[in-house]
């Protein structure tokens, strides 16, 4: 780390110089909270041997949002729409100039005193990730079932077990999360697939825990973001390890129709059905067989 002391970048500096760390913020109507979040995150770095910056994206907030993050001395950038969440995260990143880049989420649910740790933690790893308690009391009980599901999901296709799947507060090599920036979505969903993007790419994750706190204002996911997540984890898996999603389904498939087969064959008549499962898994296992050639000619 540089040993040139701490620098907090304004919203009226526009320089690009390079600094040891950008924290990026993504807010949406989050009055209440980005001024909190952004005094403790410059008060968790201050006094530390590098350089920082703090990006706050205003994704198209209704209200004060802005301007409270402008009075904070965060760098404010702003959008006249609201493009998403990952979209905010992938604009604050791509206007930062740093050796490491850290992201924390603007209502106060994540804790900016860890990120000094997960910091140190990123020397030797390609994303640091603040992991949530297993008993996530301040996530709202309705939300608790759904996360449930889609972590045990998610381990199953990635075969790993993955301490917090969408965690908002990361810290990563910016070397390591550069590449994968095409392929993140502008929705919640950002952090679910960076998770898998750098675990089937076999990156280095590691996870320090961390104590989730009761968020400020009003939440803005929806109940049907939870499909569009296990949409696309099943993306991010096909994109880099498609035998984990092809080999399943087709095993299920070639199951039946076996087990139909030998149900036919004590009945002295071959059914369609039969036929039909056992093709549909040769041909299921042969797409996959294709789009691992592919994803590996890809990975290269």
């Amino acid at each position: 780390m540089s040993s040139t002391g701490m620098t907090l970048i304004s919203s009226q500096d526009t320089s690009h110089r390079l600094v040891d760390l950008s924290v990026v913020i993504p807010a949406f109507n989050e009055e209440d909270g980005i001024g909190r979040t952004v005094a403790e995150v410059h008060d968790s770095l201050s006094g530390l041997a590098f350089d920082f910056e703090i990006i706050v994206v205003d994704d198209g907030s209704t209200d004060a949002t802005r301007e409270v993050a402008q009075k904070s001395g965060a760098r404010v950038i702003s959008s006249r729409e609201n493009l998403g969440y990952g979209a905010s995260l992938k604009r604050g990143i791509a206007a930062g100039n740093s050796t490491y880049v850290a992201i924390i989420d603007a209502d106060g649910t994540y804790p900016p005193g860890s990120i000094p740790k997960m910091l140190e933690m990123a020397r030797s790893a390609d994303m640091v990730v603040g992991a949530r308690s297993s008993a996530m009391t301040n996530v709202p009980f309705i939300r608790r079932p759904a996360k449930f599901m889609l972590n045990k999901f998610a381990n199953f296709l990635a075969r790993r077990r993955i301490p917090d799947l969408n965690s908002g507060l990361r810290v990563f090599r910016r070397s390591s999360l550069i590449p994968y920036l095409p392929l993140l979505p502008p929705g919640f969903s950002f952090t679910t697939t960076i998770t898998l993007c750098m675990i089937c790419s076999e990156r280095t994750v590691e996870y320090l825990p961390i104590e989730y706190r009761r968020r400020i204002g009003r939440s803005t996911m929806r109940a049907f973001d939870f499909f569009s997540f296990l949409l696309l984890v099943v993306r991010a898996i096909v994109l880099f390890s498609p035998l984990r999603v092809f080999i399943p389904i087709g095993g299920v498939l070639f199951l039946l129709g076996v087990t139909k087969f030998g149900y036919d064959l004590s009945q002295g008549n071959l059914s369609e059905s039969a036929v039909f499962c056992l093709l549909a898994a040769i041909i299921i296992w042969s797409f996959g067989l294709i789009a691992d050639m592919v994803a590996r000619l890809l990975r290269r």
